[in-house]
């Protein structure tokens, strides 16, 4: 107060470009000293400032950047201004709409002051606060440039953000017209706090939480053909936005670099968070009713930002469950003791493909199966194990609609588990989804595949304890992924069918990546639940025994995985980010 009191003073004498003038080096002062932390992170060193400087793009396109203002924190202000003007590519005007009340004259007299000194910055000051997406679009009001993007009042832009946005927009032959970074959190003391490094463009993901966030940027025609901010979404008004932009986007496109880094804002009241809450909710029930889909969608409790979405069933049609199986009959007896006993959807039936047993006691269990009508025994006769072709001999023996590929050393935890996979299966755009699995101690066995984990691929966070949220919450939402394992998936009959069943040069690995490959490929997207919950006792069926011979395969069919999918290797899995280490699936930086 003492400081603003000086201040008014000195205009009253000097008037008002002197005076911020004065203002602005007080404040850029306040600004080193509280953002000290992260010079590190937004430092540029010479040479790569001047080569970024000196570059020269096919095109020349502004980039209109849309700054609603509400009695911002003077260093923060001139923070978030000074990121700006700090920007390698220069072609770009900020236009900051003020909705600051009476009592907040510092706000306009700073973006003032920094308007007489660039007259890319452009400054209003609105008659009264209209909430944050009125006053949004009043700053789009204000711009002229071919791609528009939103920062946030007291957040900042890495000095290179621009640049790096020209270089996808002038190297793709698709028009990029949405893009998004990664991003890092702050503390109100400049520490970085959380480092998002983020999928590319995954739907389940975003409806389960708005993980692009920032920083977006878009061409205007993507705006004029999806519209402005709405305020009936206020709170959750971004989220809106990328929801409605994504859904008619010609080309989404992420860069996975640290670009924009965002203040931790202090904790709200509870009110503020149900409204918070309510509005994302909103959006999501929009975006689902502009798809034409019937949906449930849920609040995740103690997961604050996270939502579930359970999707109306359209049809209940049959399901081919098929299992492959060689002796064990205590496993198989759990296993079919689970599902009859747990399930909850009953239009089912088990193709279980015998794989030259040799104990009497399956054979006196697949006798006490024949009385139940909606399981079968099939016989295959190959002379050495081939997990790719006894499942598509089990395929030829389906009736169903929908198909399940399940271990026989599965054992089902959640009763509506036909249910949760199938609500996605039925979708024309997904190919397959998987469960959630577990060790008998309850700890992760299989949360979705990625690729190129030590050369081939690995489940993520395997072995991780019971309970842990992991990665951004990842353990606990529904997401896309590259691949999910078949030791629980459903695959719609007609996908299956369509990109050539399980490749039988796969006999005992990666069977299940390379069909996942092959749909995504084919234009389907890969979902994985935790809503459908199984224990999956690894290999207790065919052993860890790695014999000389076992050991011969793996490296041979390990090679095969490498040729046959080499470029999807090269480029890397578009839902585990470049900045995570291929050592693990842990979500290790590098």
């Amino acid at each position: 107060m003492y400081f603003l009191a000086r201040s008014i003073l000195f205009i009253k004498r000097n008037g008002i470009r002197a005076a911020a003038k004065k203002m602005s080096a007080h404040i850029q002062k306040q600004v080193r000293k509280r953002f000290s932390r992260l010079e590190m992170e937004l430092a540029l060193p010479k040479h790569k400032r001047t080569t970024q400087e000196n570059t020269v793009f096919s095109r020349q396109i502004k980039f209109s950047i849309i700054t609603p203002l509400y009695n911002t924190q003077e260093e923060h202000l001139a923070a978030m201004i000074e990121s700006v003007i700090a920007q390698t590519y220069d072609n770009w005007e900020l236009c900051l709409a003020d909705g600051s009340d009476n009592g907040h004259d510092n706000v306009r007299f700073i973006c003032e002051r920094y308007a007489l000194d660039d007259n890319r910055i452009k400054y209003k000051k609105l008659e009264k606060n209209l909430g944050i997406s009125e006053n949004s679009n009043r700053a789009i009001e204000m711009s002229g440039g071919e791609y528009i993007g939103f920062l946030e009042h007291d957040d900042v832009l890495h000095p290179s953000v621009f640049y790096e946005i020209m270089k996808v927009i002038c190297q793709k032959k698709r028009e990029a017209d949405f893009i998004y970074t990664d991003e890092a959190v702050f503390s109100p003391a400049g520490k970085i706090v959380l480092r998002h490094h983020k999928p590319d463009f995954a739907i389940d993901t975003l409806c389960s939480h708005n993980y692009i966030s920032r920083f977006t940027v878009f061409s205007r025609t993507l705006m004029e053909k999806a519209g402005l901010f709405r305020a009936e979404f206020d709170g959750s008004q971004d989220y809106d936005l990328i929801l409605r932009y994504t859904a008619i986007a010609s080309s989404i496109y992420h860069i996975p670099k640290l670009l924009y880094f965002h203040q931790r804002r202090e904790k709200s009241d509870i009110s503020k968070k149900i409204g918070v809450i309510s509005a994302a909710e909103n959006a999501l029930n929009d975006h689902l009713k502009r798809r034409g889909i019937s949906a449930q969608v849920e609040a995740k409790i103690g997961l604050p930002g996270y939502y579930r979405i359970i999707y109306e069933l359209t049809e209940r049609p049959l399901v081919s469950i098929i299992i492959p199986n060689r002796d064990n009959a205590s496993l198989l007896r759990s296993c079919l003791s689970s599902i009859m006993e747990r399930t909850t959807y009953d239009n089912y039936e088990i193709i279980i493909v015998e794989n030259n047993s040799a104990d009497n006691a399956i054979v006196n269990f697949y006798k006490e199966l024949k009385r139940y009508a909606n399981i079968h025994v099939v016989y295959w006769e190959g002379e050495e194990f081939n997990f790719s072709e006894i499942c598509n001999m089990g395929f030829r023996h389906a009736n169903g609609k929908q198909l399940i590929f399940l271990n026989n050393d599965i054992e089902i935890i959640t009763p509506n588990w036909i249910e949760e996979m199938l609500m996605y299966c039925q979708r024309d755009d997904v190919g397959a989804a998987g469960a959630k699995l577990y060790f008998s101690n309850r700890s992760i066995q299989h949360a979705g595949v990625v690729l190129g984990i030590e050369g081939t691929a690995g489940h993520i966070l395997y072995g991780a304890p019971f309970g842990y949220a992991g990665y951004m919450g990842n353990l606990k939402i529904v997401q896309n992924m590259s691949a999910v394992t078949a030791a629980c998936m459903m695959v719609r009959r007609q996908v299956f069918e369509e990109v050539g069943f399980f490749d039988p040069d796969f006999k005992a690995s990666y069977n299940d990546v390379d069909l996942c490959l092959k749909i995504r490929k084919a234009g389907y997207v890969i979902v994985w639940t935790p809503y459908a919950e199984a224990y999956h006792f690894e290999s207790k069926s065919r052993g860890y025994n790695i014999t000389s011979e076992k050991k011969r395969q793996l490296i041979q069919e390990m090679a095969l995985f490498k040729a046959k999918w080499k470029e999807d290797l090269a480029r890397g899995d578009p839902y585990y980010n470049r900045n995570f280490s291929l050592e693990n699936a842990n979500y290790n930086l590098r």
